[in-house]
């Protein structure tokens, strides 16, 4: 019989983001989203940059996350990332600054600087953040 709910733990380094009963799960893995339902077959796979969306009590919430690593059972999904934050936590004006940096940097760098990867980077984490903010209707957010 397949399970109703799955348990979904988000940790980083610093700390225990989210521990919640949720019904299903979207996910940035690194070559593109996974979507994930009670009863999934087992997996471990690597995070990339995006947005972990989550269903629970008819309600759709969002969570940042950067880079990784999750793994998948039928009843429990634990994601492992570098960097990861509640929509809700986000500061939009912070934010906004970080990609203004970032699009700045990048339009100035050769791509065949190592300084314009990790330019890139930024700027793809600054539209993670955004968009995550903007889903819980953040003044400022895209």
């Amino acid at each position: 019989m397949l399970p109703e709910n799955i348990e979904l733990e988000v940790v980083t380094p610093e700390r225990h983001v989210l521990a919640k009963t949720v019904t299903s799960i979207e996910m940035p893995g690194k070559e593109g989203y996974l979507g994930i339902l009670p009863g999934h077959a087992p997996l471990i796979t690597e995070l990339g940059i995006g947005i972990l969306s989550y269903r629970a009590d008819d309600e759709t919430r969002y969570l940042t996350v950067i880079h990784g690593y999750a793994e998948v059972l039928p009843d429990r999904v634990i994601v492992l990332a570098e960097i990861a934050e509640r929509a809700e936590e986000i500061d939009v004006a912070r934010t906004r600054a970080a990609l203004d940096r970032a699009k700045t940097k990048v339009a100035k760098t050769d791509s065949r600087d190592p300084q314009w990867e990790r330019a890139n980077l930024s700027l793809q984490r600054a539209m993670a953040r955004l968009q995550a903010a903007s889903k819980t209707g953040a003044p400022g957010a895209l």
